[in-house]
């Protein structure tokens, strides 16, 4: 067994910040997200579809943008279509697919919300860094995301994410 290699106090004093930071900025953006009539989970689902080619896609590549299995997929679709933000539909190309279609309201719904959820990302996070600083963060969100990519589906193995690239060197 190997021994535990614990947190020196400056890397716990970032970890800490870095976590409490995070909880805190979902927080604020979720409180935006309901104030615009959309849960977070909405806003994830809706903000592909808004941008996919005819405002649709197959539900297992919504799924996959999203990070969320299918059962939790499932769910969301249902609670979205029932409030009319969007519909399901046979796929053309294979019987056993769903199409996910982005309705008219759907439509309405992001474009009334985007607004103000960019403006408090702005707000909150992104006008508070240097440009460099941005650079380092996705330098670092990157690095971060491939390993943990790495380490969940094993090495070989396709990540569809579309903010991760291996890092330089890897």
């Amino acid at each position: 067994m190997t021994e535990t290699r614990w947190l020196s106090s400056r890397e716990q004093r970032m970890w800490r910040a870095f976590h409490d930071m995070r909880r805190y900025l979902d927080e604020a953006l979720d409180r935006q997200l309901t104030e615009a009539g959309l849960s977070n989970a909405d806003y994830q689902l809706l903000v592909p579809l808004s941008e996919a080619p005819d405002r649709c896609l197959r539900a297992r590549d919504l799924g996959r943008v999203a990070g969320w299995d299918r059962s939790r997929l499932s769910h969301q679709l249902r609670r979205m279509e029932q409030r009319g933000l969007l519909t399901r539909e046979d796929c053309p190309s294979d019987a056993r697919g769903v199409m996910v279609r982005l309705t008219a309201e759907g439509q309405g719904a992001i474009e009334a919300a985007a607004p103000g959820h960019v403006e408090t990302v702005r707000r909150l996070f992104v006008d508070l860094l240097e440009p460099d600083e941005i650079d380092t963060l996705v330098s670092i969100s990157n690095r971060v995301l491939f390993r943990i990519a790495q380490e969940s589906l094993g090495p070989g193995t396709s990540v569809h994410v579309a903010t991760i690239d291996p890092p330089i060197g890897e």
